[in-house]
């Protein structure tokens, strides 16, 4: 314990990575740590992460329940501009804070949810509270801060990947100290989530394992369980209680009863994209049933289609695929099979390695047969028909047949407007609208494209992601300040998300806004550094501006992250050249020609390279390529005089 206890003056910005049996040994530990750092000035919290514990937001929801009223009081506009993470990472905020800005994937009934989030958009959550953070700090008491993570490895998918981008964006900047609390054999798994260049250091104190802890009363845990209800009201009680209700009811004389809350926890997360998180609710769900209740057809269809969700999110299409075709094989009802057939041809379509547009097209052949075999009210089966032609009309996308693919989509939705009310699937009909736009954008018909989005944005007014891709239609236009408008909407409407900041930052970049290229360009690399375009666009500004050397780092990154970007290759060998690195420049313009050997203006740059090495026969057949590649160039004239200059030195040689 001594260890561990002297461990604490780690350097800001710094992780202690404590490997040791959990129990109540570790746990004190750890608490006296929260002494000292609190007797050090700081503030210090304690969080507990088990997700089985606390839900998916362990530990993270418990931070920011203890500073929201602090920041309400004395920042309220921060509440407000962060109020959807608050919301989803601080369920009970939802009595008291409104979300400004609802899509219709949040609002939607059940039976209209068609679309879930993306995984990308779970994860902007985090990025957005450690915004929040850093608008904070600077308003908080300016205490260093401690924050004590016990069973980390147990945590949410989403907390652990918070912790990390907090010590690697701003742990240093607000002056914070984490520290993990690990079981034996987890310290490297731990260690890999965290960039490299965060400080860490491990301990591993010799702290004795509780032991055996004695049988709990099956009762005792239904009676828990039953008294967890009236603290349940509404849904926002119901998902902060679920963790306790579903760990309650497990261990009961009645462990089939936690089936139903599984099932919820596993809906919810899979619609907001948590689908690490989601896919162990769903198996937890899955082996209930099957211990309990195997013949309940209904619910394991609506397990095993969650589930399906969740692994084609995660690209893991094998798994998804897996249980699609078991799914496939339990029934012959048509009114589960349609559904079954929309899933495996949209996995042959566009989740599995190798496409094979056929098979898909015959799934969802037999899809619509099953649909018409179906008993089903009239405004279902119209809306089922619809769904299955939008998935023909990614199939015939992807085959390049684009008049086909944009009737169906038409047609789809003339149909729902025919005989749905104004009111009802509106969000399937903003993705009809917008798969429409999306196969326009394909033909280069961007006007219409663009047309097609802004019918899509007028019904589902708050969804980012429809502003982010019509602003970049508008940027290919160079029509920039509707591009701008676009950009600079989609961050106001989500969590804060690299592809718009990167858009918005060439954006600034082509109209010569180099400060504002800059600043929103390293915001979007400061979400993600592995980015490739963000790297390349920030090195063309450093560039511009004068600034070699940060240009180069940022190729130096491009290129080993993609080194199959010709272009790239090329911007760095002017770099290499105009810094008398010769040598260097001609690699950088050979690998460019591997890559682009019909681009006629890289054997001309390659020629100088060759000719200040006294390469001169080679400099000379590099400009006849560039000649026979370029015969109507402007500077004709001049590359013809290089050549008889060229010639005149080899025969003086």
């Amino acid at each position: 314990m001594v260890a561990l206890v002297n461990a604490l003056p780690f350097v800001p910005g710094g992780v202690l990575l404590v490997e040791a049996p959990r129990g109540r040994a570790r746990t004190e530990a750890l608490r006296q740590l929260q002494e000292q750092a609190r007797g050090q000035g700081g503030t210090c919290w304690l969080l507990e992460c088990d997700r089985d514990e606390g839900g998916p937001w362990a530990g993270l929801s418990d931070l920011m329940t203890d500073l929201v009223p602090e920041v309400q009081a004395r920042a309220p506009e921060l509440v407000l501009r962060y109020d959807y993470e608050l919301v989803l990472v601080v369920p009970e905020l939802q009595r008291t804070v409104t979300v400004r800005n609802p899509t219709l994937t949040d609002i939607s009934p059940e039976a209209e949810r068609t679309r879930n989030y993306a995984a990308d958009r779970a994860y902007r959550i985090g990025h957005g509270l450690i915004d929040l953070l850093d608008a904070w700090r600077p308003r908080s008491d300016g205490k260093p801060w401690v924050i004590i993570c016990d069973n980390f490895e147990r945590g949410g998918a989403l907390v652990r990947q918070f912790f990390a981008d907090l010590m690697r964006r701003r742990g240093k900047a607000l002056n914070v100290k984490l520290v993990l609390a690990v079981a034996p054999g987890m310290g490297d798994l731990t260690r890999a989530r965290f960039d490299a260049s965060t400080p860490l250091q491990r301990v591993t104190p010799d702290l004795p394992a509780d032991p055996p802890a004695p049988p709990v009363d099956p009762k005792e845990m239904a009676a828990q369980a039953r008294a967890l209800a009236p603290e349940a009201p509404d849904m926002a009680g119901l998902e902060r209680v679920l963790p306790r209700l579903i760990r309650a009811w497990q261990r009961s004389d009645e462990p089939q009863r936690a089936l139903l809350p599984l099932m919820q926890a596993l809906s919810t997360y899979t619609t907001r994209g948590m689908y690490e998180d989601a896919i162990l609710y769903g198996e937890a769900a899955l082996a209930n049933l099957e211990r309990h209740c195997p013949e309940a057809l209904d619910k394991r269809m609506a397990i095993y289609m969650k589930l399906v969700n969740c692994y084609a999110g995660l690209g893991r299409s094998a798994e998804g695929l897996q249980v699609a075709e078991k799914a496939m094989t339990l029934t012959d009802e048509p009114a589960h099979l349609y559904r079954w057939c929309y899933i495996l041809s949209m996995f042959h379509a566009r989740y599995l390695p190798k496409r094979d547009l056929a098979l898909a097209e015959q799934y969802l052949e037999k899809g619509r047969r099953y649909i018409q075999q179906a008993d089903l009210p009239l405004h279902t089966r119209l809306f089922q028909t619809a769904f299955n032609r939008n998935g023909l009309a990614l199939v015939r996308h992807f085959q390049k047949r684009y008049s086909e693919a944009i009737s169906l989509c038409n047609e789809s939705f003339a149909e729902l407007n025919q005989h749905l009310g104004p009111d009802e699937h509106l969000l399937h009909r903003s993705v009809l609208l917008y798969n429409v736009g999306q196969v326009y954008s394909t033909l280069g018909r961007q006007e219409d494209a663009i047309q097609m989005y802004t019918e899509a944005i007028r019904m589902d007014p708050n969804y980012s992601e429809y502003y982010n891709d019509r602003g970049s239609l508008y940027l290919k236009l160079e029509r920039w300040a509707e591009a701008e408008r676009d950009f600079l909407k989609a961050i106001e409407l989500s969590p804060p998300y690299m592809e718009v900041l990167t858009n918005l930052g060439q954006c600034y970049r082509l109209q010569g806004r180099l400060e504002e290229a800059l600043r929103t360009l390293s915001h979007s690399l400061d979400l993600l550094p592995q980015q490739v375009i963000a790297r390349v666009h920030r090195g063309q500004v450093y560039e511009t501006q004068g600034r070699p050397e940060e240009a180069l780092v940022d190729y130096d990154v491009a290129l080993a992250l993609d080194d199959t970007q010709g272009l790239v290759f090329a911007s760095r060998a002017v770099l290499h050249y105009e810094a008398g690195r010769i040598d260097a420049a001609l690699v950088d313009l050979d690998r460019a020609l591997t890559l682009e050997p019909e681009m006629a203006d890289l054997y001309q740059n390659r020629s100088v390279a060759l000719a200040e090495l006294g390469r001169l026969a080679d400099a000379e057949r590099d400009l006849h390529t560039y000649l026979r590649l370029s015969p109507a160039a402007e500077d004709r004239p001049e590359v013809e005089q290089k050549l008889v200059e060229l010639q005149a030195r080899m025969a003086a040689a």
